[in-house]
């Protein structure tokens, strides 16, 4: 009696299993909601954006500024009816850009990175992704919030307030969760160049806040010439509605702005797809 042969089978992968771009945003999509974290630090965004936009806007409504008094630009850094209503944008975007950080530096740091390239060899589309999920979500999020509490500020401030028709306020409303959105992108390209939440963290917030500081300290020649181009100088461009010296203009500003993700983007893609994970 000869034993019989057993024919090799050849292993198929269903045609509908295929990897393909829209399934890599849903399977980041998937990550995103299921995180409790994600949850809670986009929704302390919110609280911060909105809970200090309408405190700063009562402090202003309650200590008008004098009659022929210095006047700063309209936007988050100063206290007059919008940069009041905006107020919450300087803290809200340690938050978010620190949750864009986290997004991939913690999947690193719990080896989940290497699963997600396992199963998207090209790499890209995994970066790709997670930067569409949350741009997208943190402009759908913070562009209402933002136009809410703007609306809210003006109530408190009554006669004093302005409208959101007035030239360039509507933009610039808009603008705070374009650039929410933007420092978002930001950590999560920091994260994946550097691949270590405390560095990336770090990082992100001596850009934002640190080194803005250091270039006011330099002689007027260089600061001029570097300030305006830092990414949080050329976001207070887009959220302002009258310019200062030194600073760009609105249009110049979101340019300057996009060039820093895009070149950060850029940057962490070329970084994901050369290093080992």
């Amino acid at each position: 009696m000869t034993a019989g042969t057993l024919a090799p089978r050849t292993a198929t992968i269903p045609a509908d299993a295929r990897v393909t771009w829209w399934r890599v945003v849903r399977s980041e999509w998937i990550k995103f909601r299921s995180l409790r974290s994600s949850l809670i630090m986009l929704a302390a965004s919110v609280v911060l954006l909105a809970g200090l936009g309408l405190a700063f806007s009562a402090v202003l409504a309650n200590n008008p500024p004098q009659p022929g008094g210095p006047t700063a630009p309209g936007g988050p850094s100063s206290l007059d009816p919008l940069g009041a209503s905006l107020g919450g944008v300087n803290l809200a975007q340690l938050l978010i850009g620190t949750l864009g950080v986290l997004l991939v530096a913690g999947e690193y740091s719990t080896g989940m990175i290497r699963s997600s390239l396992a199963a998207v060899p090209r790499r890209w589309p995994v970066l790709g992704a997670k930067v569409v999920v949350l741009a997208a979500v943190s402009f759908a999020v913070f562009a209402p919030v933002a136009v809410l509490t703007f609306l809210g500020a003006q109530g408190i401030l009554g006669a004093d307030g302005i409208s959101l028709g007035d030239e360039g306020v509507l933009r610039a409303v808009l603008g705070a969760a374009v650039y929410l959105a933007g420092i978002g992108v930001l950590g999560m390209a920091l994260g994946a160049l550097l691949r270590n939440t405390a560095g990336a963290i770090t990082s992100l917030v001596a850009l934002l806040l640190v080194v803005p500081g250091v270039t006011s300290l330099l002689p007027d020649s260089w600061s001029d010439a570097i300030s305006p181009y830092l990414p949080s100088n050329a976001g207070a461009a887009i959220t302002s509605i009258t310019s200062s010296s030194g600073q760009l203009s609105p249009d110049a500003g979101l340019a300057v702005f996009v060039g820093w993700l895009v070149v950060s983007v850029g940057a962490a893609t070329l970084a994901l797809r050369r290093r080992d994970a």
